[in-house]
């Protein structure tokens, strides 16, 4: 009964997440055009290729402090519990990445608490150092962006401090204590914290480029573009993070991202830059999407052509867990 909620709570989430995607594209359809017209293919696809591996390189970050929490997963399963419930982002309010990311999990034998743990730790280690990263290029790069968000500046330190193992450990015990939910059977190492971040700050350098691709195809040009390219896309992403009920930050983050450029860009170039940014990147949610249910259906033809019983021939997902072969021919 719960493997079938589950399920359905995949499907709707999904149908959901298309609906929202499909009502801010054609809801912004004669922008968009306008702005694919502007730019080459190979620009587009160089884009979409980095905004892919960004978002890869993050899902590494959720993935080693889960592991750190005591539940490490393949490759192939964390790929497919993050891009799926990612889709969440894009129905009002932040709870569905979450809500379906941990009954995915489940379904991997994760407990809900871990879960929620090493998701809040992504959250934080994403907003810390995305404001990090843009408190280290923006104040240097864009006056535009010292004198409209530099109170999201000095908060950065702030927040790195926060992640903390000792800080992280009784901020989670704390508030698992108050949904009574068990306490961790185990801190987040400072290694751990490190190697999550590193993966998170990659991701960065990878929108970073991302959005320096799209601002040269618009005619933005200079030695400084790729740092205040990188800044800009952060301290948008946070911009629009903290607006709690837009889907996927809509609307807060163009507006970040276009103050930030205005300044070193053509006329009427930032915006353009901004809805190109966000349909390339919902086309790279929505391809990693793709990519995970279809891992998802090979690994239940995989489960259905052993059968139950004998060594190699568990459920797919618990295979998963543990790394054990499903077949003979491979992993």
């Amino acid at each position: 009964m719960k493997v079938a909620a589950v399920r359905t709570l995949r499907v709707l989430l999904v149908l959901l997440a298309l609906a929202f995607c499909a009502y801010s594209v054609i809801d912004q359809w004669d922008a968009t055009t306008r702005a694919f017209r502007e730019m080459s293919w190979a620009t587009l696809a160089g884009s979409l290729a980095v905004g892919v591996a960004g978002l890869f390189a993050w899902m590494l970050g959720w993935r080693t402090f889960l592991a750190g929490l005591g539940s490490p997963l393949p490759l192939r399963a964390a790929f497919r519990i993050s891009a799926i419930s990612q889709l969440g982002k894009y129905v009002p309010g932040k709870v569905w990445a979450l809500v379906t990311q941990i009954e995915m999990a489940r379904e991997h034998k994760v407990p809900a608490e871990r879960s929620f743990g090493s998701t809040l730790l992504a959250v934080a280690s994403s907003t810390a150092s995305g404001l990090a990263v843009a408190a280290a290029t923006l104040p240097l790069t864009s006056a535009a962006a010292r004198e409209k968000y530099w109170w999201l500046f000095p908060l950065a330190p702030v927040l790195l401090a926060a992640l903390h193992p000792a800080v992280v450990t009784w901020c989670l015990g704390t508030m698992l204590r108050l949904i009574r939910r068990p306490p961790l059977e185990r801190p987040v190492g400072l290694g751990v914290t490190l190697r999550a971040i590193g993966w998170t700050v990659l991701g960065w350098a990878l929108f970073g480029v991302h959005t320096w691709l799209l601002c040269v195809a618009v005619g933005g040009d200079g030695a400084g573009l790729p740092f205040l390219a990188t800044g800009a896309y952060a301290l948008a992403f946070v911009a629009g993070f903290l607006v709690f009920i837009a889907p996927g930050g809509i609307g807060a983050r163009e507006a970040a991202l276009t103050v930030v450029l205005t300044p070193v860009l053509p006329a009427g170039a930032p915006v353009v830059v901004a809805i190109a940014s966000r349909v390339v990147l919902t086309v790279a949610d929505l391809l990693n999407a793709g990519a995970a249910l279809l891992l998802g259906r090979g690994a239940a033809r995989e489960a259905a052509a052993t059968g139950p019983g004998g060594p190699g021939n568990e459920p797919a997902s618990d295979a998963l867990v543990r790394g054990t072969p499903q077949t003979k021919e491979g992993p």
